[in-house]
């Protein structure tokens, strides 16, 4: 077998460093046109963009020398016995496996019993008040919430996500006003620069936002019953809900969600969308964007449009298994929420594009404690959770809306 060549760790190092430079480079020019309150010049667009291309090189470099190792790795002829290191590190990932495995069987047995009144978690006494006997759920049932969380919010989880902490400021290129141009050049006479132009208008901070729920307390008391994952699932719901409408909706200076969208058709009418105006919006989604699209609506509209047809006859909506959310509206999948506002007058009642062009700031370290005695009067447990969201959109061009009149 040829010898398979990899990168020595001086030479990762070495590109390791230039990437970082560069990407610090490139952040260093939008903060500066940011501080000075101007757009960024041709030349340090120009710039930005051979940054653009330079990263891009040395990423595809070091994915190629990660595969190289890999290979390298697994070239081990067929009658030699693997090398002792190697079996260790196979035992020691099975044992890791094994010991997480028991640490979140643990967590969640000391969770039930925590609940049920039969042991005791963390607790913190310098946020909550001992006497409501505040407690912090585990982080492996901490996980599952997230988990289900974006399970049951599919624009949450198609997204682009920041989960960072601090302020996110994202460069926004936008075609539609200048862009980069090719054209036929004739010899010794110099080319015309035309580049497309960053902004930085494009911010997510963090809204801290908090959901309680209560739990019945004869359904603690019922062993039969599986209360841990009913408090995941309750837990799950309430926020992922909250988070669909803010997505949606937007609520004036906090979470702008997809309220910051311009890219839009307004129908002819206050009180009914035509099969055109579904046409126009969904050719508002260039074809480069098409491919991950869906359409959002509420249950009515849905229903609405369900009665539409193409100058065929042929209805526009359809039932269809293959697609994740059962029907399909010119080939894409419809997914149908009751946090989307009915048809009438200024509504926006459809989305269609690509979610990767909302951009959002989910802080996943999420922080959900139980109480066990506030609530008592009411025979209930409340399960209190606190975390910090933000959501705008990224990109006009993957996601368009349709107005009512």
């Amino acid at each position: 077998m040829s010898k398979l060549i990899t990168l020595s760790d001086a030479e990762r190092k070495a590109k390791e460093e230039k990437k970082n430079d560069l990407i610090t480079r490139a952040e260093e020019l939008v903060e500066t046109a940011k501080a000075e309150e101007r757009e960024l010049t041709e030349d340090e667009a120009m710039e930005i963009a051979e940054i653009r291309d330079d990263v891009k090189a040395i990423k595809a470099a070091l994915k190629l020398d990660d595969d190289m190792r890999e290979l390298k790795e697994m070239d081990v002829k067929p009658d030699e016995e693997p090398e002792e290191e190697e079996v260790k590190m196979e035992e020691n990932r099975a044992c890791n496996k094994e010991e997480k495995r028991s640490v979140e069987e643990l967590e969640r047995a000391e969770f039930e019993a925590f609940l049920r009144g039969e042991g005791k978690l963390e607790t913190r006494a310098n946020n909550m008040d001992v006497d409501n006997n505040g407690a912090v759920i585990p982080e492996t049932i901490v996980d599952k919430i997230i988990k289900r969380v974006y399970d049951v919010c599919p624009i949450l989880e198609r997204s682009t996500k920041y989960n960072i902490k601090g302020t996110v400021t994202i460069p926004y290129y936008d075609e539609g006003t200048t862009h980069i141009t090719v054209d036929y050049q004739t010899e010794f006479l110099q080319i015309a620069s035309n580049v497309g132009k960053f902004t930085s208008q494009v911010t997510l901070t963090g809204f801290l936002a908090g959901a309680l729920a209560k739990v019945s307390r004869s359904l603690i008391n019922n062993s039969q019953f599986n209360i841990v994952d009913h408090v995941i699932n309750l837990m799950a719901e309430h926020i992922a809900r909250w988070i669909e409408g803010e997505l949606l909706n937007g609520t004036y200076q906090k979470v702008a969600g997809l309220s910051a969208l311009t890219n839009s058709v307004t129908a002819a009418s206050a009180s009914a969308i035509t099969a055109d105006e579904i046409i126009k919006l969904h050719d508002k989604v260039k074809d480069r964007y098409q491919n991950d699209a869906i359409w959002i609506m509420s249950p009515a509209t849905r229903t609405a449009l369900r009665l539409l047809k193409d100058e065929m006859g042929r209805y526009l909506l359809n039932d269809d298994i293959s697609t994740p959310f059962g029907t399909s509206l010119l080939g894409k999948p419809v997914y149908v929420s009751d946090n989307m506002p009915e048809i009438a007058t200024g509504n926006t009642v459809v989305y269609y594009g690509d979610m990767k062009g909302l951009a959002t700031k989910f802080n996943e370290s999420i922080s959900i404690e139980v109480l066990r005695e506030k609530y008592a009067d009411e025979h209930a447990y409340g399960i209190i959770s606190w975390f910090e969201f933000d959501a705008t959109v990224e990109d006009q061009q993957k996601i368009a809306k349709l107005v009512m009149a």
